[in-house]
């Protein structure tokens, strides 16, 4: 798509947590976009736990309200922002966002940064995006239980690498924080927390089939894996009460 001919992005609000309305049309502009700015750009994937979470975290609260991009994931996002506002935004699903980001880096040969992950899952993770995304420059990785003591070396590789998108996985400490807590350290570039992103393209773990996403019954099995998981009907319910209660109040 022609940047002159590319509509700016809408940014609406959901129970006062942002959300971002970005056709998949223009998905690939808006990344350019984003790297062209010569900022540093976050891009937060947000489910309805993290939008919870959003409204009373002060620390993870702040992280998403200066996200260059807040994408929604969840279903019940899209269900919620179109009963109090009536506009619907565009869900993607995590893995197909990201691969979307990779094909749109790769096709003007920008570069990738790998953080986080065990050491054998890491290398498996790089080998299979190196073979998929030949034309993608991946500058680095680094294991996610790093120490206390080698993060000022870290910060500094990554900033001599300087690539055009940081991928943070699991077992970085503070998780997503980690990117809030050093944004002002990175270099410019697009940074965003992957989850387990990293094992699925290990192949160590699988991606809901698109059927399951499109339902919103993902988290179904989320909770077969991790039975505490059945307890976030509780917040849940609690969404539910909140948007009733912004709808006729009009808060």
């Amino acid at each position: 798509m022609d940047a002159k001919n590319s509509q700016p992005i809408e940014r609406i609000n959901l129970l006062k947590v942002p959300l971002d309305i970005v056709p998949e049309d223009q998905i690939t502009e808006v990344i350019y976009n984003r790297i062209k700015s010569g900022k540093g750009e976050n891009i937060v994937l947000l489910s309805l736990w993290d939008l919870l979470r959003a409204r009373r975290s002060g620390e993870y609260r702040s992280f998403v309200l200066r996200a260059s991009l807040v994408i929604p994931i969840s279903k019940s996002l899209i269900r919620g922002a179109r009963f109090l506002t009536g506009k619907t935004p565009v869900r993607y699903m995590p893995f197909d966002f990201v691969i979307s980001l990779l094909t749109a880096l790769e096709t003007r040969e920008y570069s990738l940064y790998l953080l986080g992950g065990k050491p054998r899952i890491l290398k498996i993770t790089e080998k299979n995006i190196r073979q998929t995304f030949p034309k993608l420059r991946v500058v680095g990785r680094y294991r996610g239980a790093f120490k206390r003591n080698e993060e000022g070396l870290l910060l500094q590789a990554i900033r001599k690498a300087s690539p055009s998108l940081l991928l943070v996985g699991k077992g970085v400490h503070g998780g997503e924080r980690w990117i809030a807590r050093n944004t002002g350290i990175l270099n410019p570039g697009l940074r965003l927390w992957c989850s387990d992103l990293f094992e699925i393209f290990a192949e160590r773990k699988k991606r809901p089939s698109r059927a399951i996403f499109d339902r919103g019954l993902e988290g179904i099995g989320y909770c077969f894996q991790n039975p505490l998981r059945f307890f976030r009907i509780f917040p849940y319910f609690y969404y539910k009460l909140l948007l009733v209660v912004y709808r006729l109040f009009k808060r």
